[in-house]
């Protein structure tokens, strides 16, 4: 398995994003309202998952890996990104549908009153998406181990 491509995820941002943007153009007048709770949830996983990367980074950085009490056992750190890898992709496709919302929602902000009020949760939403991706990329970073060839590119060259 390897790391999370960042080309990957932003090809499934954009086609994401293409179909969502149909869906909302048909479907948009039986939506629920979008407010500024719709998207919170997913910026506060990504603070969990920030706070894990740290935590990770922390303990393979000092060498506190393996069995025994305040050790990081090395099935957590696989454990951990696979987590990274399964929120990376949702955070790319939630940020996605979040895009294709928005490219709706704006232009008719002036001459439909709802998508002016649904406007800032979708923002907000967006941002908390991104907020996922971002965090999941840094807990899959934070896994690996100091000495690792993927850290530099150009080790792959050779």
């Amino acid at each position: 398995m390897g790391p999370t491509r960042k080309r990957d995820l932003t090809a499934a941002v954009v086609g994401v994003a293409v179909l969502a943007y149909l869906l909302v153009h048909l479907l948009y007048h039986y939506f629920p309202p979008i407010t500024a709770w719709t998207g919170l949830s997913l910026l506060a996983v990504a603070a969990l998952e920030a706070a894990w990367g740290v935590s990770v980074r922390t303990k393979i950085s000092a060498g506190q890996i393996g069995a025994g009490g305040g050790r990081l056992h090395p099935l957590t750190v696989a454990r951990s990104v696979v987590v990274a890898k399964a929120s990376a992709w949702v955070g790319a496709l939630m940020l996605g549908w979040w895009i294709g919302v928005l490219v709706y929602l704006l232009p008719r902000r002036a001459e439909l009153r709802v998508a002016g009020a649904d406007t800032p949760g979708a923002v907000i939403a967006a941002f908390s998406a991104l907020a996922l991706v971002v965090a999941a990329m840094w807990l899959q970073h934070c896994c690996k181990s100091p000495g690792d060839p993927t850290d530099d590119p150009d080790a792959a060259l050779d």
